[in-house]
């Protein structure tokens, strides 16, 4: 075969190329290298398409290797270059499989160890279990338990503006106005009526904070739990706090002094301990409410009597 491949003037890589067999396969059947060659069959293979390629009879090229070579009961070798590994993903799952069993059998045994271990159920002595038995009659109940809190009735929700347009018959416009009065007079508030009237004249009812009395001209008190913060022209905090219902506060007389009011209807002022209604929402200023404190009365003053000038002795003359 090495003698017709050179007649032809090819070589062993244009064969190998043809063939698509190795060339150092091909060199092997050459110079019938046989234990560089797979498997009999593989290597039969090789001949048949070396020789064809060559244009050799196949078939007789064959049988000439065959009787250059005769091991026909040569056991099957695998190709020159194939590795069969086995799949190490397998092993680990068949591991896992074995540790998760022995985990389970285990936990199993476990359990019923511990409930052979665990004390009997209590049960009621035989009088006792006897006597409930044997009882007949109506049953007495006791009083019924209390509503949960989620069970309990919400407080409804009030659309805003449904009033208003209830008392105007449903009447946008009317509405519209109400509206727009209110925008004009934002100090009106609302009239509740279940608040208590307003006195007229300021009443201690509870602690009073701030200046003293004859130190101060406006007083603010509280006519429900209410927060008041009371600042100096300059933002500096003179008084914050938590007033509850009937405590005051008397504000010291400076420029620029402001109260701010965070509830409609829940503060209210007295000037000269004479009052001047409720204060709105925001900043209210202190020094405002106290120029419209009326002026002190001043008494008139009498006369004064004039100064009697005692007179000086008069020395009469000798005659």
């Amino acid at each position: 075969m090495k003698t017709a491949r050179e007649f032809r003037g090819l070589s062993l890589q244009d064969v190998a190329d043809q063939t698509r067999i190795r060339r150092a396969y091909l060199a092997a059947i050459e110079e019938m290298r046989l234990d560089e060659l797979p498997s009999r069959p593989f290597t039969i293979g090789y001949v048949r398409a070396y020789a064809t390629a060559l244009g050799l009879d196949a078939e007789a090229a064959v049988e000439r290797f065959k009787a250059d070579e005769p091991a026909p009961d040569e056991p099957l070798r695998a190709p020159v270059g194939v590795r069969r590994d086995g799949d190490p993903r397998l092993m680990t799952m068949v591991v896992l499989g074995l540790l998760l069993i022995g985990a389970v059998v285990l936990w199993n045994v476990a359990q019923r160890a511990m409930n052979e271990q665990a004390p009997p159920p209590s049960t009621a002595p035989a009088n006792v279990a006897a006597t409930v038995a044997t009882a007949s009659g109506p049953v007495s109940l006791g009083a019924p338990l209390p509503a949960p809190v989620e069970s309990t009735t919400p407080t409804p929700y009030v659309t805003p503006g449904l009033e208003a347009a209830a008392a105007a018959s449903g009447s946008a416009d009317a509405v519209d106005a109400v509206r727009k009065a209110a925008a004009k007079n934002p100090r009106a508030e609302a009239v509740d009526p279940n608040a208590r009237p307003m006195p007229q004249v300021f009443a201690p009812d509870g602690a009073v904070y701030g200046a003293p009395a004859n130190a101060s001209v406006v007083t603010l008190q509280a006519r429900k739990p209410t927060s008041l913060i009371v600042r100096g022209a300059d933002g500096s905090v003179y008084f914050a706090r938590q007033l509850a219902a009937g405590e005051a506060y008397r504000a010291p007389t400076l420029k620029g002094v402001t109260a701010d009011v965070v509830e409609a209807g829940a503060v209210q002022a007295f000037v000269a301990g004479q009052s001047r209604g409720l204060l709105p929402v925001g900043l209210n200023s202190v020094t405002k409410l106290a120029a419209t404190a009326p002026a002190p009365v001043v008494a008139p003053v009498a006369p004064a009597a004039p100064a009697i000038t005692p007179a000086k002795p008069t020395t009469a003359a000798p005659r």
